[in-house]
């Protein structure tokens, strides 16, 4: 949520100077970021901590700073003719950021910023390319202001030497900014003060009393010895332990100030020469105090040369071990996960520099730099991590790459999920699909099987109620009355079925022992019948030949052959005439002949004929009838003759 306020506030007044104590300014966030080249970093934090402005010469303030804002004002009416709206300079704040605009409208929807003139600015703003030095100012005014747009000017209040171009709100930058202030707070709430001369002045050991040498042949006057007494004594005084700029300082005069001990003991030795040839103990003597000085110059070189390069080593290693245990911290934030990260140049931020507090700003200022880095790497990884959790709840089998998933974009983050998961719920779908197919198939083939021996155990049932309806073929009444009433019997448990076609069945034999019952009684009744008339003939008169013997004929009940009662066949036809005929040899029966019996082929098979195997003990049944009804006709034909 924005807290943007405008502050009512002269700018250079005292309220201004205390009001930017307290905020993180606009025209400090290049400092801030280690982008000014004016202002360092370790300098923000000091000023800062301290709360002490940078102080700047009589002539910088005059001719830089004031005229600064002198061509800022002359600059300002052309800038506004330039838009066509009033300019009001005004400071504003969002929450601790600050911005105090060389401009802006009233509609607060243009910024204007402005630079005094050089050359290098205004050849980079005339291509439209604005230096990383001055866009973290541009970024912060519209991040504070809401401006949609900055008029950044580099001029010298003229019109024939201005330069200008529109800088547009950037989200990386305003994410950099806020991060970058983030992190000087946490710096800020740390940081101790070191008092540091920025460029110590060296002192020599003392100064070494003049060595006065009269020499005639012999030495005639001489303060030698005192001189080396002395001079021994100001060498093993010379300091070794070199830890401030000021001490390297000293020591790097002392190295310049033993060689020019060297040269006037080597001038001195000339001298005496030229007053005489061979004065040993002169000679030995300087020998020995221009040796001592030589010694203790290479030493004291070397010392300067390995603690410069320790001291230096020893800040970066700092700035190494501090990002080490920073990164550390954030992997226990994210529980582990973790982008590597370039290493910082901690090495090259210290190249070029000459004094230990510039090392040490540099080194800082990339430190605070990468940590910024890191953050934001750790906070898209919680972010990541959170979506992840989130996103893919019930499918975290299918994300066991997280760590190679955690460094994309969250755009390309969340696509990945979102495709991984329909895939993965299509592919599921699919194999459910064919499994349900599969059961469905096994289920219907179940079911087909269940049915087939449905179909069977009924034609069996059937079968057997055929067979206890047909046992009692040309029988007598009592045998046939008796006979039904066992059907009767059994029929009452095959009645408990509910099948349609057992019911039938039922049905049908009932009928058909009905009408078996009622030609048996026919029967009966034809050959009590046949009798009678037979016993009321006259007995035959023979005329010509002695009476022949009366022979007793037993009558022969004679009857039409009862037609069968045939019900629904059962099954496909499947059964072959030529198979009809192999249960039936030696008798062969024609597809003519069995249609005369009533039973006609129910299908064919290419030239077979076909008929239902149920149909086969009807056709027998029918055929006993018709020769028992050939054989009777027979007999009584006979008998007539």
């Amino acid at each position: 949520m924005s807290n943007r306020q405008v502050h009512d506030l002269i700018q250079g007044s005292d309220e201004w100077l205390l009001f930017r104590q307290s905020h993180h300014g606009a025209s400090e966030a290049a400092a801030m970021l280690g982008l000014s080249s004016k202002v360092k970093r370790n300098e923000l934090l000091h000023m800062k901590h301290t709360g002490t402005a940078k102080e700047f010469s009589d002539w910088v303030q005059e001719h830089i700073l004031d005229h600064g804002h002198e061509v800022e004002a002359m600059a300002r009416p052309i800038v506004e003719e330039l838009i066509g709206e009033d300019l009001y300079p005004v400071t504003c704040s969002d929450g601790d950021l600050s911005a105090s605009c060389d401009g802006l409208t009233m509609s607060e929807e243009i910024a204007f910023e402005h630079k005094q003139y050089n050359a290098g600015l205004s050849s980079a703003v005339r291509a439209g390319v604005l230096p990383d030095e001055y866009m973290p100012q541009c970024q912060q005014v519209m991040l504070v202001t809401g401006a949609k747009k900055v008029i950044f000017v580099v001029s010298d209040g003229t019109r024939d030497q201005m330069e200008h171009m529109e800088v547009f709100p950037d989200n990386a930058w305003f994410e950099r900014i806020h991060a970058g202030w983030a992190q000087f707070s946490r710096d800020l709430a740390t940081y101790v003060p070191a008092v540091v001369v920025e460029k110590p002045l060296g002192r020599t050991p003392e100064t070494l009393p003049a060595l006065r040498l009269e020499v005639t042949g012999m030495v005639t006057a001489s303060n030698l010895a005192e001189f080396k007494d002395h001079a021994l004594s100001v060498f093993s005084g010379i300091n070794r332990e070199l830890t401030t700029d000021q001490q390297f300082a000293d020591a790097e005069k002392t190295v310049k100030w033993c060689g020019e001990v060297e040269s006037r003991l080597a001038a001195a030795k000339e001298h005496a020469l030229s007053q005489t040839q061979s004065i040993d103990l002169l000679f030995k003597t300087i020998d020995d105090i221009s040796a001592e000085a030589r010694s203790v110059r290479l030493e004291l070189d070397k010392l300067v040369t390995r603690r410069k390069v320790e001291i230096k080593e020893n800040i970066i290693l700092g700035g190494k071990r501090a990002y080490e245990q920073h990164i550390a911290s954030l992997k226990e934030e994210t529980g582990g996960p973790w982008i590597s990260l370039p290493i910082p140049d901690f090495a090259g931020s210290a190249k070029g520099k000459r004094t230990m507090a510039s090392i040490q700003d540099g080194v800082d200022t990339v430190l605070a730099n990468a940590k910024i880095a890191a953050d934001a790497s750790a906070k898209a990884i919680r972010a990541s991590l959170s979506c992840l959790r989130e996103e893919t709840s019930g499918f975290e089998f299918l994300f066991s790459d997280k760590l190679a998933l955690i460094g994309k974009p969250m755009d390309d983050l969340k696509l990945v999920i979102k495709t991984r998961i329909s895939d993965h719920q299509a592919a599921e779908a699919e194999r459910i699909a064919k499994e349900r197919a599969r059961i469905r198939v096994e289920e219907e083939q179940r079911a087909a099987a269940k049915a087939r021996e449905a179909q069977e155990a009924e034609d069996a049932l059937i079968a057997s109620i055929w067979k206890n309806a047909r046992r009692i073929e040309f029988e007598s009444v009592p045998y046939i009355q008796k006979a039904i009433g066992i059907f009767e019997s059994g029929a009452k448990d095959w009645e408990s079925d509910p099948r349609p076609r057992v019911t039938d069945a039922i049905a049908s034999a009932r009928e058909e022992m009905k009408n078996k019952l009622e030609a048996a009684k026919t029967r009966e009744l034809e050959a009590k019948y046949a009798a009678t008339k037979v016993a009321e003939q006259p007995a035959p008169v023979v005329t010509q030949a002695a009476p022949a013997p009366v022979i007793e004929r037993t009558p022969i009940a004679v009857s039409r052959p009862v037609p069968a009662v045939h019900t629904d066949p059962i099954g496909a036809p499947t059964l072959r005439l030529g198979q009809i005929n192999e249960r039936l040899a030696p008798i062969a029966l024609s597809a003519e002949g069995l249609a005369g019996l009533g039973f006609p082929h129910a299908a064919t098979d290419k030239a077979a004929k076909l008929y239902h195997e149920s149909s086969f003990p009807l056709i027998c049944a029918a055929l006993v009838r018709h020769i028992e009804s050939a054989s009777s006709e027979k007999v009584l034909r006979q008998q007539a003759a």
